[in-house]
């Protein structure tokens, strides 16, 4: 799946391809019919409604700094939508000298009040300073006399030196928006690559040169391109379950500076080609000089594992050896404060220095090994047009062992050789060769990950159920599970226990008793005594559910079905019972696909003898959905949720 991305470069002549604007006009003063509304007919279960806000952004003749300005109207509908009122402004400083600030914040609250209209204004002296850490500052203030029904303007100047960081246009938010508009001027000593995320079409996108806009020494001037950006009737951005960072789809306008020529002529490219940036990783102060460094191997390993002769035997446990000796620090550093040193010091350290090390132990030791960066999940998508290395915030290994390639992952004491965090599944990562050329590479797991569950029950003359339930996992719902388990296995049980309140559980077993084993496996006891409900007995033979609830819940949904990896579901069960019994209901087949067989739902019950035999089957065969797939996975889950919800085998006790 690819992320939703357009991409608008501009050159020397630009042409007119914008569209008209409609009949209303959105304006930032407030009327009587914003003070009037109550409700938004498009989302009615919305806080808040933007109104109307408006960017513009230009670099100032005198010192060449980009000029912000902003303006917001919103309507506060109710309680739940006050915290609107909370206004955060974010400044960037490199050091003392270099910062972003921002000026003449005016903000006022509009309320209704028996027919009148009450106006009140900020008190500059609301407005705080928040020192976030060595680059970052905050600038908070708070709208006063907010009421359920209140109309809040806001307006302030932002001034940044840093031009190779463009003003970016957030479109979209978590409320809906009626109307949102950015106007931007760059001077064509700039050239950015401009790109509009989120897939969401423009109803105003308008572009056009201004002659000689900037002037600089010698005479020398430069044209602007001066383009507008509008969209209307923009939904809000609802998080849900199964999707990377909403960075990836939130309808914006993002800048990443290509190129800039001063007013005497010397051009400096920052938009460059992987062949250099290979280059400049490789020299790298930290990053390039860490994997470059050679590592004695008698200081680290036992002779054991120096002289095993089976690469992939050595391979597994040069990584079991960083894996158990060395604890990540929950630090995602890869450019900075990268250190081998300090990781052997401490036996803690950051994402690259822990990895880093494994690839440096395995290329030690003849190892054919590449280090991998990434971008993880919360992070959001790489772009690959072209290097930006700011997009990578994690670092891994490939291991290529007798012809097959292994992703590698020393972070994680619970990993299984091969396997990565779940963090780690997104999409592409940039496999570096510092002899060769860089190239990207698929980050998925190995193998699809698979839960089993295996129930046999039988009933006595008592109306008793007893039985046995036995599970395996592979892949991260193994992982998962080995989680909950190995940190207290007694808490784990008894939330077993917690979780099938009307069971009795005992004699629980696992032969899983590696923390890095593919698998995990358990098996235990369990006794039910159904209610007295006279002669029939009814059971719903799912005693654990692979979902509890449906998790797509919205009406439709503009971004992708993120799984991060295949999955695979198996729930067989067997009851038991003697000619005393007799089975009057079982549950109805069901046979459910996805469009193109990308998923499948089977379910089928069959009495043989004297026993009930089912059988619950859920394929989804695909880690990415596309967002046409969202009404037909809603239904699937939703089927799958009723299934276990609702399916019962009713037995009657013969005379």
């Amino acid at each position: 799946m690819k992320p939703f991305y357009f991409f608008f470069l501009f050159f020397a002549s630009v042409i007119m391809i914008g569209a008209q604007e409609t009949n209303n006009n959105p304006v930032y003063r407030v009327s009587l019919n914003d003070l009037k509304m109550t409700s938004y007919s498009k989302d009615s279960i919305a806080n808040a409604l933007v109104l109307y806000e408006f960017g513009s952004s230009h670099v100032d003749q005198r010192d060449y700094d980009l000029r912000t300005e902003e303006k917001y109207k919103i309507k506060i509908l109710n309680k739940e939508g006050f915290d609107k009122a909370n206004v955060t402004i974010h400044l960037y400083k490199s050091d003392n000298n270099h910062f972003e600030r921002v000026d003449d914040i005016v903000a006022t609250t509009y309320n209704l009040v028996n027919g009148k209209v009450v106006i009140t204004k900020l008190d500059k002296k609301n407005i705080y300073r928040e020192e976030y850490d060595e680059n970052h500052t905050l600038v908070k203030f708070t709208l006063p006399n907010i009421k359920e029904g209140s109309v809040i303007t806001y307006s302030y100047s932002l001034r940044s030196p840093f031009m190779f960081n463009y003003k970016s246009w957030n479109f979209q938010g978590d409320i809906p928006k009626l109307y949102s508009e950015y106007k931007t001027s760059i001077p064509g000593n700039w050239e950015y690559n401009i790109k509009l995320v989120g897939g969401k079409k423009l109803a105003v996108n308008e572009a056009v040169i201004k002659k000689n806009c900037l002037t600089g020494g010698n005479g020398g001037s430069a044209n602007c391109l001066d383009s507008r950006y509008a969209m209307k009737d923009i939904p809000a951005f609802v998080e849900e379950d199964y999707m990377t960072s909403k960075l990836n789809y939130l309808a914006r306008v993002d800048y990443e500076l290509k190129t800039f020529i001063g007013f005497n002529g010397l051009k400096n490219d920052y938009s460059k080609t992987w062949k250099t940036v290979d280059k400049e990783l490789k020299t790298d102060g930290d990053l390039g000089k860490q994997l470059l460094k050679s590592i004695d191997l008698e200081d680290h390993l036992s002779a054991e594992i120096i002289n095993e002769t089976d690469a992939l035997k050595k391979t597994q446990a040069i990584y079991s050896y960083v894996q158990e000796n060395y604890t990540w620090n929950g630090d995602y550093k890869i450019f900075k404060d990268v250190s081998i040193k300090d990781l052997i010091k401490n036996k803690s350290g950051n994402v690259s220095s822990i990895n880093i090390l494994l690839h440096n132990l395995l290329k030690e030791a003849g190892i054919k090994v590449n280090p991998v960066l990434l971008s993880t999940r919360n992070n959001g998508f790489v772009t690959k047009l072209y290097p930006v290395i700011s997009d990578f915030n994690y670092l891994i290994v490939q291991a290529t062992v007798n012809g097959k390639t292994y992703l590698l992952d020393a972070t994680d004491n619970y990993l299984s050789f091969g396997d990565i965090p779940f963090r780690c599944l997104n999409l592409d990562g940039r496999l570096l060769d510092f002899k060769n050329e860089s190239k990207w590479i698929d980050i998925k797991p190995n193998k699809k990950p698979t839960t089993l569950y295996n129930v046999e029950l039988n009933i006595d003359t008592d109306n008793k159920f007893t039985g046995t339930i036995k599970t395996k996992r592979t892949g991260h719902h193994a992982l998962r599970a080995k989680k909950k388990y190995f940190p207290n296995e007694d808490a784990y049980i008894e939330r077993l226990s917690n979780n099938s309140p009307y069971i009795e559980i005992f004699d629980y077993k696992t032969s899983t008793n590696d923390r890095t084993s593919p698998d995990f496996a358990e098996s235990y006891s369990i006794e039910y005594s159904p209610d007295n409900t006279g002669e029939i007995l009814y059971l719903n033979p799912f005693f654990t559910k692979f979902f509890v609830e449906n998790p797509f819940k919205l009406q439709e949904r503009t971004y992708p079905i993120d799984f991060g990896y295949k999955n695979s579901y198996l729930y067989m069960f067997k009851l038991n019972f003697e000619d005393s019994f007799s089975i009057i209901d079982q549950p109805k087949d069901l046979i459910l696909g996805l469009p193109n067989n990308e998923g499948l739902i089977s379910f089928s019950t069959k009495v043989l003898g004297n026993s009930v035999n089912l059988l619950m089957r859920i394929d989804f065969k695909q880690s990415i959905y596309p967002p046409e797939y969202y009404s037909y996975l809603k239904e699937f889950m939703s089927k799958i949720v009723a299934i276990q919800t609702n399916s019962i085998i009713a037995l009657k006790k013969n005379p």
